[in-house]
């Protein structure tokens, strides 16, 4: 791994908060392990191996039910890792996986059959090149055909340039962590607000208030200065929000969270019973779980 590389933490605390009975967390990874899923050989970062019995075993520990893993970037296109997880789930994850313009309807429907219920487009430079935007025109439209949804990483600073593209894709779009807003700038101002717009103005669009230990300047463990930003989310948009622990937290550089302490932050952010449930099992559920509805 990267000499700078931060491992999980090794010793979560058990959460105060109880999440409901079908809790999801709702955004998480495995990396490799590398000796069988070797990464990418284009990627931008090297991490340790975090894979799926680490993963289900947090799951339990934390006391959640189901995972959606979301392909990791250091895997690139080569989805084995997050199959092999979803396959080994006995139904309880989902996936998010990273395809290319090219992808092959046989692949797409072993992804679909594995549990994928979703493709990621990553607009954070410092971690991906550029992927022209007709190729993510053209996946969006291979991906109808399977009721798939489109989760889109980017930063607040490039929400504009990506707008246009974002507001016409033809499927439900979620982004990822509410577009990692600038907490040290007023929930009230112009750049968070524009996003609230995104939402307000595009029903397809769902939002993960997820990853306080990225935004936060404050810090661990109740990570203050997110809370009204998630808040805010859960309470204008109930129905399309999620939650998840992003475990095992890649490229973190300031600290590596204790994901017992991630949980007890959710009844600050959605603080009656009826939010935390549309949060943690009936928004993923309608997303990842269809069929049980």
């Amino acid at each position: 791994m990267d000499p700078d590389w931060l491992p999980f933490h090794p010793d979560p605390s058990i959460p105060k908060y109880q999440a409901p009975p079908g809790a999801v967390d709702a955004h998480c990874h495995v990396f490799g392990p590398a000796d069988t899923f070797p990464f990418a050989a284009a990627r931008k970062y090297t991490p340790c191996d975090a894979g799926k019995d680490a993963l289900f075993a947090l799951r339990d520990h934390l006391g959640f039910d189901r995972n959606v893993v979301v392909q990791a970037t250091c895997h690139g296109a080569d989805n084995r890792a997050l199959v092999d997880a979803l396959h080994s789930s006995e139904g309880r994850a989902r996936g998010v996986a990273t395809v290319r313009r090219d992808v092959g309807n046989d692949e797409l429907d072993e992804l679909h059959e594995a549990g994928v219920r979703g493709v990621r487009f990553n607009f954070v430079k410092r971690l991906v090149d550029k992927l022209p935007h007709e190729d993510l025109v053209a996946i969006a439209e291979r991906i109808t055909d399977y009721g798939w949804h489109i989760v889109i990483y980017f930063e607040a600073q490039e929400l504009d340039e990506i707008w246009d593209l974002v507001t016409h894709l033809p499927t439900r779009v979620v982004v990822d962590h509410m577009g990692r807003p600038d907490v040290s700038k007023p929930v009230e101002g112009a750049e968070f607000q524009r996003f609230v717009e995104l939402l307000a103005t595009h029903e397809n669009f769902y939002s993960k208030v997820s990853c306080p230990e990225r935004l936060s300047i404050e810090g661990p463990p109740h990570y203050s200065d997110v809370v009204p930003f998630a808040r805010h989310i859960v309470e204008r948009f109930p129905d399309r929000v999620l939650w998840g622990t992003d475990w095992p937290h890649p490229n973190m550089k300031s600290h590596m969270p204790d994901d017992g302490a991630l949980v007890d932050v959710i009844p600050e952010i959605a603080t009656t019973d009826e939010l935390q449930r549309r949060l943690l099992v009936d928004n993923p559920m309608r997303l990842y779980w269809p069929e049980t509805d």
